[in-house]
Formats: structure tokens, sequence, C-alpha cells
């Protein structure tokens, strides 16, 4: 009997290993490594893609912003760019910039142009404005999540918390709509505007909320027992996680895939490219590509 369900077992697993392979293998050609595109950066985060597909990411201690097009070109888009971390294109083509050198949000037109958009909350600094998402009826969704920047002249969070922000379009006044997790960061919404992810990294979760017509968030759900640093979505509705390597889940939050970077910290990602279906990696000191089976939704 023992040996039978000793049998049984391996073959389950057995199982449960093709399965996996096949899910990873739909996605991307698992005999293909991430490549890499530079090594030269500090730290590398916010990575965005425009409507071209061309991919902007940041090197935050050089407080640069860089573009890679779609042509394989790679170039400093903006010195000075307020130690920007996350990252996302709006619907007008202006880049938009957790600038949290002043723990601001900017706007980046495509001249180069920088509008701030938001400088603080009610009189109060934010902790340092980290992702972000635009829904698509141009409202912005911001995690505020505190981390003690070595260029502050400031020790403490000037607020009761760390929170989620929405940005009603055209409006200056920021409202809380997630209060409750310890330490919000990653963040992305469904390209039809009804669900939204927020990553809780210290907390070790990420959840799913319903979004209102009034930019509220409802019936929070337990996503998976995972944070993440930056998000994205590709056209299936699979989520892709960033920390150790890259992780993929389901939209019912079964994870379906892993990719491995051996850098010591993967922090974000997007699709970009001519056909949106090429994943671009920042990680620790580096940025890597890796062509997918499927498009991403930004």
């Amino acid at each position: 009997m023992k040996k039978i369900f000793t049998t049984l077992t391996i073959a389950l697993l057995l199982i449960i290993g093709v399965n996996a392979m096949a899910q990873d293998a739909a996605l991307y050609d698992t005999l293909s490594k991430p490549k890499l595109i530079s090594k030269q950066f500090s730290f590398t985060e916010g990575a965005s893609v425009d409507k071209k597909g061309n991919v902007f990411f940041t090197d935050q201690p050089n407080n640069k912003i860089w573009e890679y097009d779609t042509d394989g070109k790679l170039s400093v888009f903006l010195d000075n760019a307020g130690r920007s971390n996350g990252m996302y294109f709006d619907g007008n083509g202006n880049l938009l910039t957790c600038a949290d050198e002043h723990d601001q949000l900017w706007s980046i037109s495509p001249k180069k142009k920088i509008t701030v958009l938001l400088k603080d909350y009610q009189g109060h600094l934010f902790n340092g404005p980290n992702d972000l998402w635009v829904a698509p009826n141009g409202g912005l969704y911001i995690t505020d999540p505190y981390y003690q920047r070595d260029y502050w002249t400031r020790k403490t969070s000037d607020l009761d918390g760390q929170k989620v922000y929405y940005l009603p379009k055209n409006s200056h006044e920021p409202v809380p709509v997630v209060t409750d997790l310890k330490q919000p960061n990653g963040i992305v919404g469904t390209p039809d505007g009804k669900y939204l992810y927020v990553s809780d990294l210290a907390g070790g979760k990420t959840y799913k909320y319903t979004i209102n017509k009034d930019g509220s968030l409802t019936g929070k759900m337990l996503f998976v027992a995972m944070g993440s640093d930056g998000m994205t979505l590709d056209e299936r509705g699979n989520l892709y996680f960033t920390g150790n390597g890259v992780t993929i889940f389901n939209p019912q939050g079964k994870k379906i895939g892993h990719i491995q970077i051996n850098e010591p910290w993967t922090a974000n990602l997007c699709f970009g490219g001519k056909n949106k279906d090429v994943l671009f990696i920042t990680a620790s000191s580096s940025v890597y590509s890796l062509q997918m089976k499927v498009k991403g939704v930004e």
C-alpha cells in the first residue's frame, strides 16, 4: 500500500511539473534566457512603454530617465529626473513619474516639459510616491509607501500611514482609497478599468479590488500571498510580479511561471517593442528583455 501511494505521489508531482512547464511554454520559449540590454546603471526602476512601444526606465540613484527605442537604441531621455521611481504613460503621451526627490508626482511631455501634478496631501509631504497606474477614464492611482532616502533631510513620515491615493482626471486633490496596508508598492489595473491590483510588499500579499465609477475601491480580495515591487499584465489577464526574478500568475491567482533573473533584485517590468510582445525587465544595475508569445496591455 505504501509503495502504491508513493508511486501515485511521484506520478502526480510529474504531472504537475509537466503542466507547469506547458504553461510556461505557452507564454515564452522556455529554452530562451532573458537578454541583457545593458548593465551600466546603479539601480533600475519604473519600466513603462509609450504607444509606439519605446520603453522608458529610471536609474534612480543617478537621477536619470533612459529610453530604449524600438530600433534598439539606448539613450538618456532626461537628466535631473526628480529621482523618479515608478512611471506610466497617460493617454496624451505624457510620461507620469513618481518623483520622490521632493515627494511629488510629475507629468513630462514628449518635449520634456515638466509639470508638477502633486506636491503634497493637504499640506503634508507624501511619504514618497512609488508607483502608479492610469485608469481608462484618466484618473490616477498612486502608491505612497515610506522608504527612507539618503537624499532627504527628514527622517520620519509627515503622514499618518502608507496609503493608496486616487487622483480624478483634472483634479489636484488626491483621495485616499486604500488605508489598511503596511506598505503599498506595485500597482496595476485591468484595461477595462474594472479591477485594480495592489501589492502590500511589507505584508507579503497582493489584493484585488473592484473599481467603482467614482474611483473608489470595494470588494477587497486576497489575490495571492506574495508581494511585488512592480507589476504588469498581459492580454490574457496574467499578472507578472517582481522581486525574486519574475513570477507569473493567471487571473485566478495560480502560479503559472517563473523567469529567473540573475540579479539581487528585480524591480519592475513592462511589455514593449513594436508589437508589445517583448518583456522588458529592470533588475538591480541591469535591464533585460525576453521575447514573449503574448502581448502587454499598457
